[in-house]
């Protein structure tokens, strides 16, 4: 392999070097530049603490679309939706909205047919020995009266034989009395033991019947149809996630979807844990919907509630609130984002600037005011998202720089 000379070497490297010294002087220069401050002027008026938060429109008052309402009493605890419109069609009274699946109520109703023909024959074969068993017992009875009326004649004959012989016809006569009497009894106790069995199996063939009917009744509800016009809304859960094809239904609450009334909207949110002490029900709020930027609309806080729910695939605690719209507007649909700025209070008359304006150093707050380039001490009260009150050390229209200033570190700090 042929060697490099140095002074060759020394050509390649040199340019290397003259471009990455170039790069770090533009950067470095670049970066150590600002842009020209940017002021904001010290406001006087009214000062609102706001909380904000996301939600979620939903109808104030809305139809269920329901599923059958029998199945507790079919045994049927949970179903399968295995088909369903889809959610925002506007459909009529009676117009179909989804199925069920009908696999265990139709495996149910087979083993209730089977059931009832088992009972069916029971029944049967029943009214059969009992006819076979009774129609024995009345022959007995039969049978034993003509003994009782030949016993009699013998006795009536006996009354020209030997006392002995008399005494021997009456005692049979007795026996076949005492008999007779004894089969009677047993007669009546066997109809009413044989009345007993027919109507415990006769009770069992319709109660078998009555399941039948009712599960063939249920089985009609599996295709649900809508009660009364309107939009179809799917039904949620209590994790937020909407009811569709393959969810389940219980028997415990059979709604599959709703027809909610869009005249009156409200706007469901959740407010952690450190603000839901200032939020309480009576309280405007100010409405803007993700879909509409454009829009804006009012609102008031209606429920407040008084448990936190766990935040999903978090340790936070939040609290749901309600909040009515005040205005219809019909482009409003349900499960649209809003997000809502609740008032929680006004303080009025104040002074106040952008948050951002206020700087601290050494526990002193403290504003680059623009006129005469000081550090200005200031006193400050309660802030919002954007804003904070200022006590003290400024008064109405000082401009202040939002962000600090080019040498701004020289400027002299004015204490109050």
């Amino acid at each position: 392999m042929p060697l490099t000379k140095p002074g060759r070497k020394i050509w390649y490297i040199l340019p290397v070097v003259i471009i990455a010294v170039i790069a770090l002087w533009y950067y470095f220069s670049s970066s150590g530049s600002s842009g020209p401050a940017i002021t904001s002027k010290v406001q006087f008026g009214d000062f609102s603490i706001n909380v904000t938060t996301s939600g979620e429109l939903e109808a104030k008052n809305s139809e269920n679309i329901v599923g059958p309402a029998g199945l507790r009493e079919v045994r049927i605890w949970q179903v399968q939706i295995s088909d369903i419109i889809p959610e925002g069609t506007l459909v009529d009274s009676g117009q179909y909205v989804a199925t069920l699946d009908r696999t265990e109520i139709t495996n149910r109703m087979k083993d209730l047919e089977s059931e009832l023909e088992k009972l069916e024959s029971q029944f049967i074969k029943t009214k059969l020995d009992t006819s076979m068993d009774m129609r024995a017992a009345r022959e007995e009875l039969i049978n034993l009266r003509y003994s009782l009326e030949e016993r009699q004649i013998t006795v009536e004959q006996s009354i020209y034989e030997p006392p002995a012989t008399q005494r021997q016809a009456r005692i049979e006569l007795e026996k076949v009395q005492r008999a007779f009497e004894q089969a009677q009894r047993n007669y009546k106790l066997r109809t009413e033991k044989n009345n007993a069995n027919m109507q415990e199996v006769y009770a069992s063939y319709t109660q078998a019947q009555r399941r039948l009917e009712q599960i063939r009744e249920v089985l009609k509800d599996f295709t649900v149809k809508a009660p009364k016009k309107g939009m179809l809304i799917y039904k949620r859960n209590w994790d937020g996630s909407r009811m569709g094809i393959g969810s389940t239904m219980s028997s415990w609450d059979n709604v599959v979807a709703t027809l909610p009334n869009l005249s009156e909207m409200i706007s469901k949110t959740y407010v952690n844990e450190i603000d839901i002490s200032k939020v309480k029900t009576g309280q405007k709020v100010q409405i803007g919907v993700d879909a509409f930027p454009d829009r804006l609309y009012t609102g008031e806080v209606t429920e407040v509630a008084n448990i936190g729910e766990q935040m999903k695939n978090s340790n936070a605690k939040v609290f749901e609130v309600r909040i009515r719209v005040n205005e219809f507007d019909s482009i409003l649909r349900p499960a649209m984002t809003t997000k809502n700025i609740i008032i929680t209070s006004v303080i009025p008359g104040v002074l106040f600037l952008p948050i951002e304006s206020v700087h601290t150093s050494d526990s002193i707050s403290f504003v680059y005011k623009s006129s005469g380039q000081v550090r200005q001490q200031v006193k400050t009260g309660l802030s919002n998202e954007n804003q904070i009150i200022i006590t003290e050390g400024l008064k109405e229209g000082d401009e202040v720089y939002l962000s600090p200033p080019e040498d701004a570190i020289k400027w002299k700090l004015l204490k109050l």
